[in-house]
């Protein structure tokens, strides 16, 4: 996939050092706590935007805000917040920063699509079946009472 996206693998800082704009998508463990924090905002060029759609304490904010105040990075984007609903006072201040409560995925073709395999898993479930997308996949799903 890397040949056919002209596209390639690098590790963290060598990311962090050379991209216009870091899009992070990680699930939240305490590996990834605060897994940009002072030090990887140093990294990232000035011009460089960070954008942050997964958890909110990936981000240790009040580096982020001391990043953006020192012009170490040009700006953000947040839709989701390390205490949410609370947002870090310091950036509600700063002009370079996008903050959305917590809707990136909020159109209708994506809303639509998470009813629908949401109804699915159900019928799914009912029929006795194991569900495409299991919140628990070591549950075995029960079969369905006889009518």
């Amino acid at each position: 996939m890397e040949a056919e996206l002209s596209a390639y693998f690098v590790d963290k800082a060598t990311l962090l050092k050379e991209a216009d704009f870091v899009s992070l998508h990680l699930p939240l463990s305490p590996e990834t706590t605060h897994y940009i924090g002072e030090r990887d905002l140093h990294q990232m060029k000035p011009t460089a935007l960070l954008i942050n759609t997964t958890r909110g304490p990936v981000v240790d904010e009040k580096a982020l805000v001391k990043a953006l105040r020192g012009g170490w990075i040009a700006g953000a984007a947040l839709d989701v917040f390390e205490r949410e609903p609370l947002v870090e006072p310091g950036l509600l201040r700063l002009r370079s920063v996008v903050l959305a409560p917590h809707i990136g995925s909020a159109t209708a073709e994506t809303r639509t699509r998470m009813a629908l395999m949401a109804a699915e898993n159900c019928t799914t479930v009912l029929r006795g079946e194991r569900p495409r997308t299991p919140v628990n996949p070591d549950l075995t799903p029960r079969t369905a009472p006889a009518r």
